[in-house]
């Protein structure tokens, strides 16, 4: 796949680009926008074409109608899961990649993200909610639990209490309890979602392409770490900025009053 055009059609994925931003939007409404074999398998066609793609600075995941950004996995292809197919662990590796993607990613959640579709909104890098939305790993509901990096990426976000409140019980929060919770850092009304969405993600395109891809890595690896062992790498991080033009171009913009000119490197 190559995004050589404005819009691509996938069987489960719809991608727009525009303005330098991706937006990826799920698209199985009759099933909630359930993620299934194929919409794995789409989304990862998705993630390596912008990958390189100088073109595209920033992604936006979404789902289609108002009612589900993710519903989760599809039960049907889950009553036909087997131990060998827990230790493959595709989703968890697919979320993974999105947690790990080397530009900027935001879940623009338009309504339910439940299960796997909670697990692939806490792997974007933030997290914007419609006042529809509602988050929750009802997993255990079915006898699993949430396996695609939901036990933790959601204690690291809202701490270990509330996620093991929320997987043992199965219930899910709404937006304002998400907010409040540290979950999504943005709520806003269903027909402003898509455009603060795409708001920030200008305001991240603006800033310099090198300072934020390594500020995401040294945040990311920062967590996995002791807090002296993060800020070595915060220092190494920043003394790759300090050679690179657009940390001087930055500079000399910023003193000129105008707009930096972005080369990325």
């Amino acid at each position: 796949m190559t995004l050589t055009a404005t819009t691509h059609s996938l069987e489960t994925l719809q991608v727009d680009v525009t303005d330098g931003i991706a937006v990826v939007t799920i698209n199985r409404p009759e099933v909630r926008n359930a993620i299934n074999a194929q919409v794995q398998a789409d989304l990862r066609t998705v993630l390596d074409a912008v990958r390189t793609d100088d073109a595209v600075g920033a992604v936006i995941l979404t789902g289609s109608g108002e009612k589900a950004f993710a519903a989760g996995a599809d039960i049907g292809q889950l009553r036909n899961y087997s131990l060998h197919t827990g230790l493959a662990s595709t989703m968890q590796r697919l979320y993974d990649e999105v947690e790990s993607f080397e530009k900027p990613t935001i879940a623009a959640v338009n309504g339910y993200a439940l299960g796997g579709g909670c697990e692939l909104a806490i792997s974007c890098d933030i997290r914007i909610a419609s006042t529809a939305a509602r988050f929750g790993l009802p997993e255990t509901t079915l006898s699993v639990l949430p396996g695609a990096g939901g036990t933790q990426r959601m204690a690291r976000l809202i701490g270990v209490g509330r996620a093991i409140d929320l997987i043992l019980t199965g219930r899910m929060l709404t937006a304002d309890e998400a907010l409040a919770a540290g979950l999504v850092t943005q709520v806003a009304t269903a027909d402003d979602l898509l455009s603060d969405a795409r708001e920030l993600a200008a305001t991240i395109l603006r800033k310099g392409p090198l300072a934020v891809r390594l500020a995401k890595l040294v945040i990311r690896s920062g967590m996995d770490a002791d807090q002296r062992t993060g800020q070595v790498v915060e220092r190494l991080a920043q003394a790759l900025l300090y050679t690179t033009d657009d940390k001087r171009e930055g500079a000399e913009a910023f003193l000129a009053k105008r707009t930096p000119e972005w080369t990325g490197r």
